[in-house]
């Protein structure tokens, strides 16, 4: 842990040979992470390369006031890079219904929240667009941007990805079309808790406002849905 933390240190001043000498050892691990994504039209050796782009990035971006290990930041890094790529290269699809769906509620929100001063409820969002509050949850969480996972939610500083687990559980679920498809399993309720807390990044009380719930409803939901979800992608 000493030798990597040195080697972390020299390649974050500028060091080239320390942060090849990272890539080397992690070799590993990064063919972990790319291993994953083998079988989606492009080459083993592109996804490693992929892979090791994320995990000089994650050299960058590592902050030892992080308190975690080094190697559990740059999963999701080298895992991003990979994802962002497919993504772009139209590997991992959204259907056309559901983004069509995604930019109707994304204007109807922005109307709404000019209009009314505030964050429109889903069911005057409903109401707005002609769709269920379920099709409205739906479309904005599938079509949200990959990163979101690893953003901090509302006023407790917790990613999606945090909330979820551990390392072996964080290993489980970095795949984002594994998670999105777990997502749109769970109930309604649910799912649209998950949708304003880690995606819109509110708090439970802003939430609560555009649910029309309780707080305490929306901390039991929310609560609830992190437990389906680990059980899901333990399974």
């Amino acid at each position: 842990m000493d030798e990597t933390m040195t080697l972390l240190r020299a390649a974050q001043a500028g060091d080239r040979e320390a942060a090849g000498r990272m890539v080397e050892e992690n070799a590993g691990l990064i063919w972990s992470v790319a291993r994953r994504y083998f079988g989606r039209g492009v080459e083993p050796d592109d996804l490693y390369q992929l892979g090791c782009l994320g995990f000089l990035k994650a050299i960058d971006g590592f902050d030892e006031g992080y308190g975690t290990r080094f190697s559990t930041y740059a999963v999701p890094k080298i895992s991003g890079e990979i994802r962002r790529f497919l993504r772009d290269d139209g590997a991992v699809k959204v259907s056309r219904g559901i983004k069509e769906r995604a930019v109707t509620v994304r204007a109807a929100r922005k109307a709404l929240e000019q209009e009314l001063g505030r964050d429109p409820t889903l069911s005057e969002i409903a109401a707005a667009t002609g769709l269920s509050p379920e099709d409205i949850a739906l479309a904005e969480t599938a079509t949200v941007p990959i990163e979101s996972l690893q953003q901090p939610a509302g006023e407790d500083g917790f990613s999606l990805e945090q909330v979820l687990g551990d390392w072996t559980e964080e290993e489980r679920m970095v795949e984002y079309v594994a998670l999105r498809q777990a997502i749109e399993r769970l109930p309604e309720k649910e799912r649209q808790v998950v949708f304003l807390r880690f995606y819109h990044g509110m708090t439970q009380e802003r939430a609560s406002r555009v649910l029309g719930v309780s707080q305490v409803q929306v901390s039991r939901l929310e609560r609830r849905a992190v437990k389906l979800l680990r059980e899901m992608l333990d399974g």
